[in-house]
């Protein structure tokens, strides 16, 4: 008779994936961190903003990318987030969105790191109230990022059990909520200023 080998212990695929978690898990202080660059970042470029005189050329490239950018980056966005929908009415694995959202986290952040280098050329009116909503919805839109990137990482969790917690759903549906409210509120607000 064929002698068999003793069977590991079984475990549940949430306790291993909690006990693996920590190591997984982006530090906090690091996503504060790039948070914090981040705001300073488009800090840095409305101050540039109004010290760059580009003529008419650049004006017309950097208008081109900057809608480029937005295809790019908000097409993504809806890519993700319709993923979650399919997912949340059961027609798609919760692998299928972190998959998705693992893959298109780098056109996500190019599309907003575009937008924001490009808005430098377009001569913003800082001035604007309207302006200035779309600012605080670019930094709305980059610190949820962040926060959606660990939300993500948190939901890797639940990979193969389709048991995720509501809290960690109300969460997730709240991060897309601000995400789709953010990108095209600037989208609408830039589409006014480049009518006026």
């Amino acid at each position: 008779m064929p002698r068999t080998l003793p069977r590991p212990p079984r475990t549940s695929p949430t306790a291993t994936a909690d006990a693996a978690a920590p190591h997984e898990l982006t530090p906090g202080w690091l996503l504060a961190a790039v948070g914090a660059l981040a705001a300073a970042f488009l800090a840095a470029s409305c101050w540039t903003s109004g010290h760059v005189h580009a003529g008419v050329t650049l004006q017309t490239a950097a208008r081109f990318l900057h809608v480029a950018s937005l295809v790019v980056g908000l097409g993504s966005v809806i890519a993700v987030d319709w993923f979650a929908v399919l997912w949340l009415t059961g027609r798609r694995p919760l692998a299928g969105i972190l998959d998705t959202a693992c893959t298109l986290q780098t056109p996500i952040w190019a599309g907003l790191g575009g937008l924001t280098v490009t808005g430098l050329f377009l001569r913003p009116d800082l001035g604007s109230p309207l302006t200035l909503v779309k600012l605080g919805l670019v930094l709305a839109v980059t610190l949820n990022g962040l926060y959606a990137h660990r939300l993500g990482q948190l939901l890797e969790r639940f990979r193969g059990d389709g048991a995720v917690p509501r809290r960690l759903l109300v969460r997730s549906a709240g991060a897309a909520t601000v995400s789709q409210v953010g990108w095209w509120g600037a989208t609408f607000i830039g589409f006014l200023n480049s009518q006026s």
